[in-house]
């Protein structure tokens, strides 16, 4: 079985979205709701959301709409069909018998109902509906949680679920895990119940809302957004519908008391206050006396709002260096303090309450936590978190052979070298990886050092090079805190040899002996983004986020970045044109406006990619396609490229009109006179320095020009301002 095209049925916030992402991995899709107009409401509704839902600007148009009246026989043509309507049974099972009578046969027909059991919508179905039909249970935003949940019936051909994993996994991305068609699967089911043990303890006055927060989110291994700011992106309708739904389904059961929730909840409801999609919930934000934007968090006993407070808990911030997860929440949770208790009361009944669920709504334990790492952004799931807390470290193994390859290898004790900022790693198959592993992999001395080690290892032991990680994050950039104080000590040689030292590490990576495939992921900025631009391919995860970023600390790209862009400026031009303003224009503007890629496909767009790089949906199999891009480079007789010793620069007359543009820029308020400067310097390199007329350049010119701007601009005072600013804030400055 191939997936080819899909329908989605209902324009909703998921079906939108799951329409969105699908359009994402390049497949045609049909949008059907109630009436055309409708579809294409929801359609707009998903163009205008944040976080984006689509890759790049244009993804939306293989998106086409149309009502269930007029267009459901076009739903032959397409190899899946998703319902995402209405959370009801009646009008669900009232579609899905038109779309029997109107599907092609042997297309796969799923549901992503959270709630209504498979088995039950399709009773009555013909016999091929009922073989091709099972749950597929995303996760919202779509786009962004790696979650599905996988429902086959008794009747769901195996070949159907082999090839929806298959389709999901590779082709969307999606983590996958099959559930049981158990009341709200595995996820909403174990992650709710946590919530049903939080919401009374916050009712009776116990602990506020902020010191849940707190206890809840980063310090437990789970997201910033931690309880109630992630109850309030979902909206508390569709708590209190879940909650409502399981009490009905669990009616009779040991755990049918569990679901009851504090009736302050159902009152916030009745008043409008359900989270972001009113503006109000448990937080609300306004606009203060001021001007300034303010959050005010709900008191549960008055259902009013006040200033939000601060919380003190002394051992949160006690435990914050710890870097572990699982050693963090053992040391928590035995603490002796009010959050050993409050995770003691909370966290105690949803370990044991997972234990005891587990064999009836999952294939094993570790389905359990996938789901919950997958689906909620725990960095443990709940049978990990009580090996940690029980002092035993356990990591839950690899779904797949293919996944998480560096990982496995590092098990295996392949590490050929390493120092505190990197490692190289042999991935087995004559590929040799390098691995970084700083914090937030800033590149550094040690990380440049071991990357001229493994150009030179891989060159003399092995057929190819991998540059990538299995960390959230392939690169935030060079150590910009290092540079900075060099420069308030005026070392300006040692910044010098550290600007060439990099520049030849990322130069020794486009000229190696062999092939060097990059796999950025998340975010490959500055310095990180260099390194992706001096690959001889790209495998980039499809959620990354690239850019040269450094004019927004008052620098410019000086590891290559500068010289690359104009490079590719000049590739791009057609074959005999000597216009060169318009290429190198649209480069100069995405260096000198900070570009940062939406996506891998964004980063195509924007020119930090090319169009024999490739793009990996689901970034666990990141590294085992960058391999295979690399062997496929070696079979196909890999040499290094020759040296660009003639690069064509439009020199005074791009110049004139790129000085023009940040002139006007200026005239207009819309840039500083500090940005002024940096953007005239940069419009020097860019046009090939101070020459007189259209001419060609060397790398190396390119690399000199780029290396003394950068000096340059890093004794500026109100650059190193920029820099200390976005160190203590993490937001640029404009001064």
């Amino acid at each position: 079985m191939a997936i080819h095209s899909v329908t989605v049925l209902g324009a909703g916030t998921m079906g939108s979205q799951i329409a969105a992402h699908a359009a994402n991995a390049g497949l045609p899709v049909l949008l059907l709701d109630v009436t055309g107009d409708a579809a294409q409401q929801g359609l707009k509704r998903a163009r205008a959301l944040k976080p984006d839902p689509f890759f790049t600007p244009d993804t939306w148009k293989l998106i086409a709409t149309g009502s269930f009246d007029a267009d459901l026989a076009r739903i032959t043509d397409s190899n899946w069909i998703v319902e995402a309507i209405v959370e009801r049974l009646d009008v669900k099972r009232t579609l899905l018998e038109r779309v029997d009578a109107a599907r092609g046969p042997g297309s796969i027909v799923s549901s992503n109902t959270s709630g209504i059991p498979i088995a039950v919508l399709v009773e009555g179905r013909t016999d091929d509906f009922r073989k091709h039909w099972l749950g597929t249970h995303f996760f919202n935003p779509p786009r962004y949680l790696h979650l599905v949940e996988v429902i086959p019936t008794p009747h769901t051909d195996p070949a159907v679920v082999q090839t929806m994993t298959q389709f999901l996994d590779h082709r969307l991305g999606k983590g996958v895990v099959i559930a049981k068609d158990s009341p709200n699967f595995i996820g909403n089911r174990i992650g709710l119940y946590g919530i049903a043990q939080i919401l009374p303890r916050v009712a009776s006055g116990e602990f506020t809302i902020e010191e849940v927060d707190a206890m809840t989110g980063p310090a437990l291994g789970r997201p910033k957004s931690a309880t109630f700011r992630t109850l309030d992106i979902a909206g508390l309708d569709i708590l209190v519908h879940v909650f409502d739904n399981l009490r009905e389904r669990l009616e009779g059961s040991e755990e049918y008391d569990a679901w009851v929730l504090p009736p302050f909840v159902r009152q916030m409801l009745q008043r409008g206050m359900a989270g972001e999609k009113t503006g109000q919930g448990f937080y609300k934000r306004v606009t203060g006396a001021g001007g300034e934007s303010e959050i005010l968090t709900l008191d549960p006993a008055t259902l009013e709002y006040r200033p939000r407070r601060q919380p003190k808990l002394g051992s949160l911030e006690a435990t914050a260096p710890i870097a572990d997860a699982g050693e963090r929440v053992r040391t928590l949770y035995h603490g002796k303090d009010k959050v050993g208790q409050f995770l003691r009361d909370t966290l105690t009944p949803l370990l044991d309450y997972s234990a005891t669920l587990a064999p009836s709504i999952a294939h094993s334990q570790d389905d359990v936590d996938r789901v919950m790492r997958w689906g909620f952004g725990w960095e443990l799931g709940p049978f990990e978190l009580k090996d940690a807390i029980d002092g035993t470290a356990r990591r839950v193994p690899p779904a797949a052979p293919d996944l998480q390859i560096l990982r496995s290898a590092k098990d295996r004790s392949r590490v050929v070298k390493k120092n505190a900022g990197a490692s190289l790693v042999d991935l087995g198959d004559g590929v040799l990886c390098v691995e970084f592993h700083s914090k937030m992999n800033a590149i550094g001395g040690d990380t440049m050092q071991m990357l001229h080690a493994g150009v030179k290892e891989a060159s003399k032991n092995f057929a190819a090079l991998v540059v990538g990680n299995e960390a959230p994050n392939f690169s935030a950039g060079a150590n910009i805190m290092l540079v900075l104080l060099e420069a308030q000590e005026e070392n300006w040689d040692e910044i010098d040899l550290m600007i060439r030292t990099f520049q030849q590490a990322v130069m020794g990576l486009r000229y190696a002996e062999v092939p060097v495939v990059v796999a950025p992921a998340g975010l490959a900025l500055g310095g990180g983004c260099e390194i992706v631009l001096h690959a001889d391919r790209v495998q980039a995860a499809a959620e990354s986020y690239i850019g040269l970023v450094e004019v927004g600390v008052g620098l410019i790209p000086a590891g290559g970045g500068t010289k690359e862009m104009v490079a590719r400026a000049a590739e791009s031009m057609p074959p005999g044109s000597t216009d060169y303003l318009p290429p190198i224009q649209r480069a100069f503007e995405t260096v000198a406006f900070a570009r940062v890629s939406s996506s891998g496909p964004d980063a195509l767009r924007l020119g930090y990619l090319r169009p024999a790089d490739a793009f990996t949906m689901n970034t666990e199999r990141l590294l085992s396609d960058a391999k295979a891009r690399a062997l496929q480079r070696v079979a196909e007789g890999y040499q290094p490229p020759s040296p660009r010793t003639a690069i064509p620069v439009g020199g005074d007359a791009v110049l004139a009109a790129l000085k023009l543009g940040v002139h006007l820029a200026w005239r207009a308020g819309r840039i500083s006179d500090y940005d002024a400067l940096i953007g005239r310097t940069l419009a020097t390199i860019m046009a090939g320095g101070a020459l007189p007329h259209a001419s060609t350049v060397t790398e190396q010119q390119l690399l000199d020009l780029e290396r003394e701007a950068f000096l340059s601009l890093l004794g500026e005072r109100k650059t190193q301002e920029r820099i200390q600013h976005t160190l203590k804030t993490g937001k640029p400055l404009r001064n």
